[in-house]
């Protein structure tokens, strides 16, 4: 039976496309099984570049606090704001005018210079247009609801107290991190550690859904801080200081207030000063906190160390005398005392010798400790051994702050520790230390003899707002008891031997050293410009003091004494103080 032509024809064509169909439908097949299997996770890979999103889960700075009185109140605190940003490969052409005018409409001088280049840079996804900006910006541009949009959530500090303590504190730049002072030295503890969140978000970035099953690492804040700074005690330190550098016209102030029997400072205050929430000053250096930055030649100050060596190894007592002739001689260079009075020549006591802040006491001291008449290698041993090693001077003290300096006590082991040096170290030249330095080793010198290295930290807040207070510091044996009771009396008695205040203090255990140094200029001391500094304590007859206070005061070009222009405001302070913390007075 013979076939066709036409049919023949049919089933070629049907054969033809039935093969093509076959081939069509093993490319599929195979082509599904590349996609499927061979290549699945490519592809998973790329569908969840497209669904699913990861974000940032900031953590909370945590928040500082100082005390008022015995309860802590803030000083830094958090405020929500927010960061815009742009997903570019999600923000069309067409939508990207309605970004651009939205956000110059709502916020405005907080746009990133340049923000709308940054939409075209593909195939980024992730742009920052916006600085921070508020919750009702945000909200307000939210409503837009603008695809490719997305929002960073941020905090900014916020200081109720306004500039108070600012150069305790510091302040946090735009990127986060703590700047100067507390902030920088404590930036980690601070800042805690941000978390991630990995979730499926729809077309506009909107996640869909979130729970604790998506979060790769949650975020675990930072802790929050209280201070040992009293804020009661900070308001008038600071004051004080402002009256004092305006009185005195001075250019620069500085103060500490500390507490001996602990080590905690209760007040540290520099003049002039700066608004966290304001940084806008091309001035950099009033970010400092002078009071441990800032070493300098403490001048008379360091006498009553010298005073406290000599009696704690027993070659002086307060009524110990020396022949007194204005004047005496190291080696080949002649020291004299600052004053003249002639009525001060002839033998006169140690007493005498501090109250009048005489050099020629100090040096005679240093000479008692090696054999009587020449500072040697192992009276410079025991003088370093106390300053150094005892009272800490010239060395960091720890203290819990960003940018301290330590400052430069020479050791007799160097050539440069002579005995030369060493008769202008005992009272307070050849030597670089800072405020705090000084504040602390002072603490010591009257609370019993022991140095409790100084801190800024009082203890945590926990959540609740429930305090938790830190341990104490470290404490050293400095002077005997015996000795520090016996050099309190010394410098209760020079605090009103010369510039007496007019006021009723002496009911009260109140006593004080001035301090004058010359500044060194062009390597020369300038006689024409001083520091003025007084050190000093307060507190009940019959008991360990209860403050330490520190004054610092200078001006460019010009002098400033201890007694004439610091000394009245470490009085101010003090007699403040007295009522604060309601000190009995001796009937």
């Amino acid at each position: 039976m013979s076939v066709s032509p036409t049919r023949f024809v049919r089933r070629s064509r049907v054969g033809f496309l039935f093969s093509i169909v076959l081939v069509v439908s093993a490319i599929f097949v195979v082509q599904l099984f590349v996609v499927q299997v061979l290549r699945h996770d490519y592809y998973v890979a790329q569908a969840d570049n497209e669904q699913i999103k990861k974000f940032t889960l900031k953590a909370q700075r945590g928040e500082i606090y100082a005390m008022d009185g015995s309860d802590p109140k803030p000083l830094v605190m958090n405020e929500t704001v927010y960061k815009v940003w742009a997903d570019p490969t999600q923000v069309s052409d067409k939508d990207k005018q309605a970004v651009v005018d939205t956000l110059n409409s709502v916020a405005g001088g907080n746009v990133v210079d340049g923000f709308a280049k940054l939409i075209d840079k593909k195939p980024s996804r992730y742009q920052i247009l916006t600085k921070y900006i508020t919750r009702t910006q945000a909200e307000l541009i939210k409503k837009k609801k603008l695809a490719g949009i997305g929002f960073e959530v941020g905090t900014r500090r916020v200081y109720p107290e306004g500039r108070l303590a600012s150069q305790v504190l510091g302040f946090v730049n735009h990127e986060g991190k703590g700047v100067y002072g507390f902030e920088q030295a404590n930036n980690q503890t601070l800042s805690g550690r941000d978390g991630m969140l990995k979730t499926v978000t729809d077309a506009r970035d909107v996640p869909l859904t979130i729970g604790d099953k998506n979060v790769r690492q949650p975020a675990v804040n930072g802790q929050s801080i209280v201070l040992t700074i009293d804020r009661n005690i900070q308001t008038q330190v600071e004051s004080a200081l402002e009256a004092g550098a305006k009185r005195s016209k001075a250019t620069r102030a500085s103060a500490i207030v500390m507490d001996p029997s602990t080590g905690k400072v209760l007040a540290m205050a520099n003049m002039p000063t700066y608004d966290p929430s304001n940084i806008n000053t091309s001035d950099v250096s009033v970010f400092n906190n002078d009071t441990i930055s800032h070493p300098y030649e403490a001048g008379s100050d360091v006498k009553t160390f010298t005073v406290a060596t000599g009696i704690d190894k027993g070659v002086i007592s307060p009524q110990s005398t020396y022949n007194n002739t204005g004047k005496i001689k190291v080696e080949d260079i002649t020291i004299n005392n600052a004053s003249k009075n002639s009525f001060l020549n002839g033998d006169i006591t140690m007493q005498t010798a501090l109250n009048w802040s005489l050099n020629t006491g100090m040096v005679t001291i240093a000479q008692r400790l090696g054999n009587g008449s020449y500072i040697t290698r192992g009276a410079r041993d025991t003088i370093y051994d106390y300053f150094y090693n005892r009272f800490r001077l010239g060395q960091l003290t720890g203290i819990e702050l960003a940018n301290e300096a330590g400052g430069t006590v020479i050791s007799p082991a160097q050539q440069e520790g002579n005995a030369v040096r060493y008769s202008n170290m005992v009272f307070g030249q050849g030597m670089n230390v800072t405020m705090l330095q000084v504040a602390s080793g002072f603490c010591s010198v009257v609370n019993g003899g022991v140095y409790h290295a100084p801190t800024i930290i009082n203890g945590t807040m926990g959540d609740g707002g429930k305090f938790a207070a830190t341990a104490a510091k470290t404490s050293t044996r400095a002077i005997s008891e015996a000795s520090s009771q016996t050099v309190r009396e010394m410098v209760h008695q020079a605090h009103y031997a010369t510039y007496k205040p007019h006021d009723d203090s002496e009911r009260w255990l109140v006593g004080g050293k001035t301090g004058t140094s010359q500044v060194i200029v062009n390597g020369k001391y300038d006689d024409n410009e001083t520091i003025g500094t007084y050190l000093g304590f307060g507190g009940e007859y019959g008991k360990i003091p209860r403050y330490v206070i520190m004054v610092e005061i200078a001006a460019d070009g010009r002098g400033m004494g201890g007694g004439s222009d610091a000394k009245p405001i470490f009085n101010e302070i003090s007699n403040w103080m007295i009522k604060y913390l309601k000190l009995a007075p001796r009937e």
